[in-house]
């Protein structure tokens, strides 16, 4: 795992908080590079282990990171839910659209967005029909880099030079299938969600039949654009 180089803060002029500062740059961190071990945080965050270790223990407290099994981090869904607040609107428009799209392919549908160097599922509906299927938990954080949703979210945004090769053809396109990227046996398809005003965002879908992928890409992209129209109102 490879995370961006730290820059450990400083307060030039004496006033605000050190350790307010010192915690924000720590959780920058942890979401620039996901699944970083305590050692390798502090590496990065160039503090002392034990002010790292005392900021991750008060992060872990409030729900800003999670630590799983292995004492690995990620951002905590308190800072997910922290961006949800931020874009209220976006939700109550995309979740009926993802309803008639889940009926529809008879998969699961959900919206993606960019939240703290992460594609975070942040809304999901699962089709009527009971069975074995695929499905994303609400809070479900991929990279950016592999996966339909997160490429697909990166290119509802403006090019930028760090992104990866594949979100500009994402991006002319205007959708994107991939195939046993995240989960084996399993497709996703998903479509940038245009003209949104703040952050970026994605429509996808995961099935493992082949034949739902294909019929699912102007489905997924149709279903982009009804939620992108609709949240700008």
């Amino acid at each position: 795992m490879t995370a961006k180089p730290g820059r450990t803060p400083q307060i030039a002029d004496g006033t605000g908080s050190q350790t307010l500062e010192r915690g924000l740059h720590v959780l920058q961190v942890v979401a620039d590079a996901p699944g970083a071990s305590a050692a390798e945080i502090t590496a990065q965050a160039g503090l002392h282990r034990s002010i790292v270790h005392r900021l991750l223990v008060s992060l872990e407290r409030t729900g800003y990171v999670e630590r799983d099994e292995a004492g690995r981090y990620r951002v905590g869904r308190t800072l997910t839910t922290l961006a949800d607040r931020a874009r209220p609107r976006l939700h109550p428009v995309a979740e009926p659209v993802l309803r008639e799209l889940a009926v529809e392919l008879d998969s699961t549908a959900s919206l993606v967005e960019v939240v703290a160097g992460a594609a975070v599922t942040t809304v999901v509906a699962e089709p009527l029909t009971d069975g074995p299927r695929f499905s994303y938990r609400l809070g479900n954080r991929d990279p950016l880099d592999r996966g339909a949703g997160g490429l697909a979210a990166l290119a509802s945004g403006p090019p930028a030079a760090d992104e990866p090769p594949r979100v500009a053809a994402v991006r002319t396109t205007g959708v994107v299938t991939t195939y046993a990227e995240l989960n084996p046996g399993a497709y996703g398809i998903a479509a940038p969600v245009p003209g949104l005003r703040d952050g970026r965002a994605a429509v996808a879908v995961i099935t493992s039949r082949p034949d739902v992928a294909e019929r699912a890409e102007p489905l997924v992209r149709e279903a982009a654009r009804r939620i992108g129209d609709a949240s700008r109102g």
